[in-house]
Formats: structure tokens, C-alpha cells, sequence
């Protein structure tokens, strides 16, 4: 079982290319969008503020509404594709995925049983920051993802 556990998130601006995607088209939505956003950040002279995330909005079915890019300390100016935006304040179910991305339906369904045991609701959307980078570290049974889901 993976650890979970909740938190009282802060609101975090964001740098992000929003999109509607199919499903198979999602890994090269996230190749742009974190080159799109890291490109806006470094013409604006900002950092990331942390690791890359992508936000889900609902669940995925053919199509996902995501949102993909960087957490940073202040509002960015909009800029090609990338526009600001924000991580929500609030109560939120963390969980620490370590393996291969196509593993995380198992870690999601263990959060969805938790929260359920803890009588919390499930809000309408999750996050997951994106804690090793694949090019740096090519092994998938290594790569850890950091899911959070807010709830009330």
C-alpha cells in the first residue's frame, strides 16, 4: 500500500498549456507543454517554483482536459500557448506513486478506497507532480509521482 495522506495545500501559480487531448496523444501534449512552459519562464527571467505537473480535469475517456507546466512563485504574463494559472488551496489527499506511469491506476484505486474509508468526497480534479524526470532517470520501476487529489 502506498502512504496517503492529507494536506492543507496552499494556492500555487502556475505556467501551463491547457488543452483538450486524446488519451494516446498525451505524452507528446506533456513533451510541448513543459517545453513550451519552460521556454515562457526562461523568456520572462522565472524559475519553476518545483517539479512539473499535469492537472486533470474529470475523468479521462477518449479525451482528457489537462493542464501541463510548472508551478511558479508569481503570475506570469500569458505567452504563445501558455497562460497562467493556479493549483487550488485547500484539503488534499496526497499519494506517492513509485513505478511506471501506466501502474498508476492501482495507486489511484488505493486513494479512492481511502478516501472512502476517511468518508472524504473526491473533488473533480487531481494533479500529479512529475518527481523524476525520465530522461535523467530511464528506469519506469524508479520514477516517482507525487498524486494529489482535493477533497471535501
Amino acid at each position: 500500500m502506498n502512504q496517503i495522506h492529507t494536506v492543507e495545500a496552499a494556492e500555487q501559480h502556475t505556467a501551463v498549456v491547457h488543452a483538450r487531448v486524446p488519451m494516446d496523444e498525451l505524452t507528446r501534449f506533456f513533451d510541448r507543454a513543459f517545453a513550451a512552459t519552460a521556454a515562457a519562464l526562461h523568456d520572462q527571467g522565472l524559475a519553476p517554483a518545483g517539479p512539473p505537473f499535469g492537472l486533470y480535469r474529470g475523468m479521462p475517456g477518449a479525451t482528457v482536459d489537462v493542464e501541463a507546466g510548472f508551478p511558479v512563485a508569481t503570475r506570469i504574463e500569458p505567452s504563445g500557448d501558455v497562460e497562467a494559472g493556479t493549483l487550488p488551496a485547500g484539503r488534499t489527499v496526497e499519494a506517492m506513486h513509485v513505478g511506471p506511469y501506466d501502474a498508476m491506476v492501482d495507486t489511484y484505486a488505493q486513494v479512492e478506497h481511502w478516501m472512502d474509508d476517511e468518508g472524504l468526497r473526491p473533488g473533480s480534479l487531481v494533479w500529479e507532480s512529475y518527481l523524476t524526470d525520465p530522461e535523467q532517470d530511464p528506469d519506469p520501476a524508479s520514477w516517482r509521482t507525487l498524486i494529489h487529489w482535493p477533497v471535501s
